[in-house]
């Protein structure tokens, strides 16, 4: 089993990129398999869940081609099976905009109902009701996510509450129904938006996509396309807070600074001094920072996948914090591996309680899932001697060369396998 070593106190500094956003990159693979035209898909993350999504549309006959690291060529046209089932595709959450994708192309769907991190209850009701609108009947049977519809006409929707998964779903079904599909109380992540944009690039008809209100009008079919994905908001985000946790300098570049409002906010309200340029954010920290509430929220709100980083960030500074977690239940989990490392934090339902201490120690902490994973590296940046982060194929799924980025950076971290004893003595004897 690997995990990270990280040797903790020393500032981060100097610049990093950011590589597109695996939440956006998801979406528009399952999208890519829509036309029976290559596409072309550059700024694509190389890291474990779009792997096996590219893996999954390979299985049902589609031709995927790696460029290089960051571009993939990707054509639809001899798909000869609707049905996905395979155990690795369960691991990923995003699998079932696959439902999407086929059910607006072909009419028709099965995928195996989707895993990905346990970090709360997140229905499928909405994905239901949007797949009803437009004509398509559903069920789940056999651990299967099963849609057909003889045809798909466009209808108008109003989602209970607001979901990302179910807007972009709605969407890749909808662009190919006839007629006008209106989605109403929408979600506006920006990734809901780059999805919208690259569909639109294959010749779909999509707008209002950024708003709560988004109108489809449906076209006979798309075409091929080259298209970039954005950055990735919440790996840049996580580079600010690891700048900001262990009282560094670093340039984080390769950003679109609108989609960090809400990150850079909050640095600034507890004492960070933070830069934005065109394309890039500046985060710099000296001296202990201070105290203040976070509410999460959907976008543009406080994200919920930077509601772990925040709170480890907390735990160092001055006075008490409270954390209010108001999009998944199960999110606080790794507070129990961060008070192995001496922090003072009391969970009362959805609510952290934060007393700031004076320094974390290092100890072995097993990340629970993909952000609170990546919260507990920046815990082992801010900690007094050795932190090791064990299950990291969770910070895996979601971040592109975590560690050599920090290394980059200046961090004394490395990977290695946990029975690697040699390779883990040599690390520790060379940054003692």
């Amino acid at each position: 089993m690997e995990q990270y070593i990280i040797k903790g106190g020393k500032p981060l500094m100097g610049e990093v990129t950011i590589s597109g956003y695996k939440n956006a990159a998801l979406g528009i693979i399952a999208a890519a398999i829509m036309t029976d035209e290559t596409v072309k898909i550059e700024n694509v993350p190389k890291i474990k869940d779009i792997d096996i999504l590219l893996q999954a549309i390979e299985k049902i006959g589609a031709k995927v081609d790696r460029i290089n690291r960051n571009t993939v060529k990707i054509n639809g046209s001899k798909i000869s099976s609707l049905k996905v089932d395979f155990d690795f595709v369960r691991k990923i959450r995003a699998s079932y905009y696959l439902v999407g994708s086929l059910l607006g192309k072909y009419k028709n769907a099965q995928v195996a109902f989707p895993g990905g991190c346990n970090i709360g209850s997140r229905p499928f009701d909405q994905h239901i009701k949007g797949f009803e609108a437009l004509g398509a009947k559903v069920k789940i049977e056999h651990g299967s996510i099963c849609a057909h519809a003889d045809e798909l006409k466009g209808g108008h929707i109003y989602f209970d509450c607001t979901s990302v998964g179910a807007t972009i779903n709605t969407m890749l079904a909808a662009c190919l129904a006839d007629g006008q599909t209106i989605l109403e109380n929408a979600a506006k992540e920006p990734h809901v938006v780059d999805v919208a944009n690259f569909l639109n690039s294959m010749g779909a008809n999509i707008k209002g996509a950024g708003t709560d209100i988004i109108r489809i009008k449906g076209v006979p079919k798309l075409h091929g396309s080259e298209y970039s994905i954005i950055p990735d908001q919440i790996e840049a985000g996580t580079f600010m807070f690891a700048a900001a946790a262990s009282q560094g300098d670093v340039l984080v570049k390769n950003v679109i600074p609108k989609h960090l409002e809400a990150f850079t906010a909050k640095l600034l309200e507890i004492g960070a001094e933070v830069q934005e340029f065109d394309d890039s954010v500046r985060v710099r920290v000296s001296g202990r920072l201070g105290n203040t509430h976070v509410k999460t929220l959907v976008y543009p709100g406080f994200l919920t996948d930077m509601q772990p980083q925040m709170t480890t960030l907390l735990s160092v500074s001055k006075g008490t914090s409270i954390v209010t977690e108001n999009i998944f239940e199960n999110r606080f989990k790794y507070v129990d591996e961060l008070t192995r490392m001496g922090a003072n934090i009391k969970v009362e339902s959805n609510t952290a309680i934060i007393e700031g201490v004076d320094k974390l120690t290092g100890a072995i902490v097993n990340a629970p899932d993909l952000r609170g994973g990546a919260a507990l590296v920046l815990a082992g940046l801010m900690a007094e001697g050795f932190t090791t982060v064990e299950n990291v194929e969770y910070i895996e799924r979601g971040y592109e060369n975590f560690e050599y980025k920090m290394q980059q950076l200046g961090a004394d971290i490395i990977k290695v396998d946990s029975e690697d004893t040699k390779a883990i003595r040599k690390f520790k004897l060379k940054v003692s």
